[in-house]
Order: C-alpha cells, then sequence, then structure tokens
C-alpha cells in the first residue's frame, strides 16, 4: 500500500480554502496585505521621483500634491549639470566597484579557508569575525580614520585616496559569514574529487566552488555595492577634495542655495542605480540567502 504524501501545514487549512467563503475572505486579506505593503515601499520613491518634477513653490506647499500640477522636465537636466551630478556618479561607481573587487578577492579566500580547508583555530577566527558585528560602526569611526592618516607600518596617508574607502570595506564579516555557509553546503565528495584528480585548493575554488557559487556572489556583490553607495560619514571623513566626492557628499556640499524641488531631482537620480542593481539581481538575493541552509 502506498504510503501517503506528507501534507503541508499552512495558516488556513485546504478544507476551508475550499469553501467560497473561505476562499473570499482568503484573498480579500491576500490582497490587501500586498496592496499595503507595496504602497508602504513605493510611496516613497514615488514621492522623490515625482518632486522633481514639480515646481519649487508645488514641492513646498501644504498640503502636498499628489500629482504634478504641471511637470517639469527640466529640473532633472538642472540637478545633474548644476551638481555636476556626472562626475560624482563616476567617482561613486569608481568606489563602489574597487570595494566589490576586493572584497570578492578577500572575502571569498576567507570563506574558503575557514570552510574547506579548516585552519587551525578557525573556528575561533570565525567567531572573532561575529563578534565584531556587535560593535556599532560609529565606534570605529575614530581608529579607522588613524589607521588611513598613518597606515601602520607602511606609514602611508590615504586620506582622499580610493584606499581610504576600499581597505575598511574588505574585511567585511557578515560576507565571509554568508559565503563560509554557502560553501558548507557544497558536497566534500566534490572537492576530493578534484583533489584526486590532481587539482591544487587554489584550482578547486576557480573551477568547481566559484561557478557553483553564482547566487551568493551575488548576494556579497549587492551588499559591497550598497553599502559604499549609501554611506556618508566616512567618504564625509577622508575625501574632503571635492574632485573625489561621492553622490551624497558632493549633493550635500553643492547643494547650498539650490531650490528644494532641484535637491530632490538629484536625490532621484542618485538613487536610480542602486534601484536598478538590486532589480538585476534581485534573484540572487533569494536564491542566495536561502540556498546557504540547505544541506545535499
Amino acid at each position: 500500500m502506498a504510503a501517503k504524501e506528507p501534507q503541508m501545514r499552512t495558516l488556513v487549512a485546504q478544507t476551508q480554502l475550499n469553501r467560497p467563503l473561505g476562499k473570499a475572505v482568503y484573498w480579500t486579506v491576500l490582497t490587501v496585505v500586498v496592496v499595503v505593503f507595496t504602497l508602504v515601499f513605493i510611496g516613497p520613491l514615488y514621492w522623490l521621483v515625482t518632486g522633481g518634477l514639480k515646481s519649487t513653490q508645488e514641492v513646498v506647499q501644504s498640503p502636498p500634491t499628489f500629482f504634478p500640477s504641471k511637470i517639469h522636465w527640466g529640473t532633472y537636466a538642472t540637478a545633474w549639470h548644476q551638481l555636476k551630478m556626472g562626475r560624482l556618479l563616476f567617482n561613486t561607481v569608481y568606489y563602489a566597484f574597487g570595494a566589490l573587487a576586493f572584497q570578492l578577492v578577500f572575502d571569498v579566500a576567507a570563506a574558503y579557508s575557514l570552510s574547506k580547508l579548516r585552519p587551525v583555530l578557525g573556528n575561533v577566527i570565525l567567531g572573532m569575525m561575529l563578534a565584531t558585528l556587535m560593535i556599532p560602526s560609529a565606534v570605529l569611526i575614530v581608529p579607522q580614520y588613524l589607521t588611513v592618516l598613518d597606515l601602520p607600518i607602511l606609514h602611508l596617508n590615504l586620506i582622499s585616496t580610493p584606499w581610504a574607502i576600499w581597505l575598511p570595506t574588505v574585511a567585511n564579516a557578515f560576507n565571509i559569514f554568508l559565503l563560509k555557509r554557502f560553501f558548507d553546503s557544497i558536497p566534500q565528495d566534490l572537492l576530493a574529487a578534484a583533489a584526486i584528480d590532481g587539482a591544487s585548493p587554489l584550482r578547486t575554488l576557480r573551477s568547481i566552488v566559484l561557478p557553483m557559487s553564482r547566487p551568493i556572489l551575488g548576494v556579497v556583490s549587492i551588499f559591497a555595492v550598497v553599502n559604499v553607495w549609501k554611506d556618508f560619514l566616512w567618504p564625509l571623513l577622508v575625501q574632503p577634495n571635492p574632485a573625489n566626492q561621492t553622490l551624497n557628499i558632493g549633493i550635500r556640499s553643492l547643494a547650498t542655495g539650490l531650490p528644494q524641488n532641484v535637491i530632490i531631482a538629484a536625490l532621484a537620480i542618485a538613487s536610480a542605480p542602486t534601484i536598478v542593481f538590486f532589480l538585476i539581481f534581485q534573484r540572487s538575493i533569494m536564491s542566495g540567502l536561502t540556498s546557504g541552509g540547505l544541506k545535499g
């Protein structure tokens, strides 16, 4: 006699969903929840985009208008030219993807060694890394600044250089933990077979582990880029030269005396790349965050 397939336990029983009233209530509640949460997340973005399309008087008036009474497309062009958004955007992309490159190299190497090479005191090292996540980032500002002001051993001043932004982002404990959890889920038999074929640990990492790790690498890439893109305080301290400033610092420095709608348009332009970047890699976020917890 064939065994019965186990039924999934849900908040609403299947028998209730088969009833007309239960089905109507279920879909009504689901639709309301989805619509409310969509408005909560999309609402601020809508006000950001439409705020740049309004006139200055319409932006500051109370009560605010839901739709622009007259669309001013030129506000975005004004923000682009007056705030020198092209240069600021290039600087931010340069810093963000430079930090991403260093994180992918060093964090992947650290996670791979902790997961598969099993160094002496590896668990202690991982525990110390995770303990740093308990320290507020504001507490680390002063020691980080003193470090880049006079780099130990080499005695180099990294202020106003890209290294002042890149180096503090290299050792990211959270990304190392995510990568290690994913590498733990890769069957050890694959690595053993590669070792029997004569592959070195580096060749195994390059030819087997990394091709299988595209989802988690996408997640780490998103975190690395967004962390640099949204950071304000650290670039403000280490990039005093206006020619080297990021979008956040440049808009703050050059926005003095500009109309409110121009500033809002500049903020919308600054937010657009990260939203597009997220939409491109959104599948990698879910698959990467869930696959690390599965074995097999």
